[in-house]
């Protein structure tokens, strides 16, 4: 009778890790739809953001803005979800001595998602809203130079 309450408990144990492991990693599969590769062409340069799935936990983008030839602005993005946390971080080339910085989810729908860093110099929120499945709009907002800022881009999902 022992052996079997133990297998038992033994057996609940593993069944309740593994179901508490499947819901920890709901937030970041939430987000699946930012998966693909994403542009915002303007007359002034394309953004273009490129977003692919590693693991069960993280996802990783690389996005840049080109003006003519020219690279403008080049930055690595790590969607990752430890425990119930699911974080942004962003390292942008020649900011902060190429190391990421770090945004929290605030805010999570089905077709939003609202990352903050209060503690950031600029921004400290970026959103991705989900308009369509081929379309997002990506906004960073904040206070720069003591006064309020914010750009957005709308996205398209290249085929």
């Amino acid at each position: 009778m022992f052996q079997k309450t133990t297998f038992l408990l033994l057996l609940l144990a593993i069944v309740s890790c593994k179901d508490s492991d499947a819901n920890e990693k709901e937030k970041i599969k939430a987000a699946n739809w930012l998966l693909g590769n994403w542009e915002s062409k303007s007359v002034e340069s394309n953004l273009t953001e490129n977003w692919k799935k590693v693991n069960d936990s993280t996802f990783q983008a690389e996005s840049y803005f080109i003006k003519e030839k020219d690279t403008l602005h080049f930055e690595s993005i790590t969607l990752q979800q430890k425990g119930e946390e699911l974080t942004y971080s962003a390292a942008v080339k020649g900011q902060n001595n190429d190391k990421p910085v770090a945004f929290k989810l605030t805010t999570a729908t089905e077709k939003q998602m609202v990352f903050e860093n209060p503690k950031h110099d600029y921004p400290q929120k970026i959103s991705y809203t989900q308009i369509t499945p081929d379309s997002l709009v990506a906004k960073i907002s904040g206070v720069q130079q003591g006064k309020p800022s914010s750009e957005q881009f709308s996205m398209k999902k290249i085929k």
